[in-house]
């Protein structure tokens, strides 16, 4: 069960906890599909997202899923705030308390910023990405279309490539993706692989035509050049060729193996461009459109063990 008062990670979550959000995420995905999508399930409550780093997509799709949900949604500009003033995060923890949020979403560029929030704050904190460590709600929306796509979430084979070390999307995923019982691999240059990877239970190999034999899922990773600081790649074009996904590469797959990227994509540098818009192969529209069920569900299930930790039902 998920009993959590914060979504921080994955990492702390057990399989049920995960089955839970994602089973109400399906009941999600069906209701959005109806013409009237307003609900009630946050009336009366104010949801703040907070974003230290840009992020048209995610921050949309919260927007999106807080009314959806009927709460009173704000965006505060951090690139604008107090924060560029020397203010504290602590200090702005302090000044959203004292305005009463029930939600918060925060994403930041420092690993732990986000739990150091939710330990200062009276509200549920929800991590939309903190530097290099977790995003976990780009794991969960991964995993239901995964469970859509392929009728089961575990005993699957699934391949992430390209850009491991400076993603939290791949830490995620690797971490729901293992308490789910699925074999991964991971696939890219030496130069952005984690040291040590391996102790997560993975298989690490820098060799596409070997990691993607007989995957089920194929799931790339954006190239993260604004956290580079060297000589990560020879170049974009030496990239793409080696490890950037195309037909002949994902041939070494399964026939019904599907393609996803969380995006932005680079198309022509992780992947091609058709192949991306590929209907038959590429569920990268799909995950979009499950992103938005899977944070209505994890808000929703955050307010309702809110209300049980204040009423002393709950540990926070």
């Amino acid at each position: 069960m998920f009993t959590q008062r914060h979504l921080l990670g994955i990492e702390s979550l057990t399989p049920e906890g995960i089955t839970e959000i994602l089973d109400l995420a399906d009941h999600y995905v069906k209701h959005n599909l109806k013409q009237n999508k307003h609900l009630d399930v946050l009336a009366g409550l104010t949801q703040i997202n907070m974003f230290f780093e840009n992020s048209t997509r995610t921050q949309a799709s919260f927007e999106i899923a807080g009314k959806r949900l009927g709460a009173d949604v704000m965006n505060m500009s951090m690139q604008a705030s107090s924060i560029k003033k020397g203010e504290t995060l602590i200090d702005t923890a302090l000044t959203l308390n004292a305005m009463h949020p029930d939600l918060l979403v925060v994403r930041h560029p420092h690993s732990g910023a986000v739990k150091l929030l939710a330990e200062k704050v009276n509200c549920a904190v929800l991590n939309a990405g903190d530097g290099r460590h977790e995003h976990p709600t780009q794991a969960l929306l991964d995993a239901l279309t995964i469970r859509r796509s392929k009728g089961r979430l575990h005993r699957l084979t699934i391949a992430i490539c390209g850009d491991i070390a400076h993603s939290r999307v791949a830490r995620s995923n690797i971490f729901l993706l293992g308490k789910m019982e699925n074999r991964i691999r991971l696939i890219g240059p030496k130069t952005l692989m984690p040291a040590g990877i391996e102790k997560l239970g993975v298989e690490v190999t820098d060799d596409m035509v070997e990691g993607l034999k007989d995957v089920d899922v194929v799931m790339m990773l954006r190239l993260q050049k604004e956290r580079m600081d060297g000589g990560f790649i020879p170049s974009e074009r030496e990239y793409y060729h080696r490890w950037g996904l195309d037909p002949a590469k994902l041939a070494n797959a399964k026939p019904d193996a599907i393609v996803m990227h969380p995006g932005p994509m680079n198309r022509g540098v992780e992947i091609d461009g058709t192949l991306a818009d590929d209907i038959n192969r590429s569920v990268i529209q799909e995950q979009v459109e499950m992103g938005v069920a899977v944070r209505m569900a994890v808000m929703d299930l955050l307010v309702r063990n809110l209300r049980k930790s204040k009423a002393g039902d709950l540990d926070a």
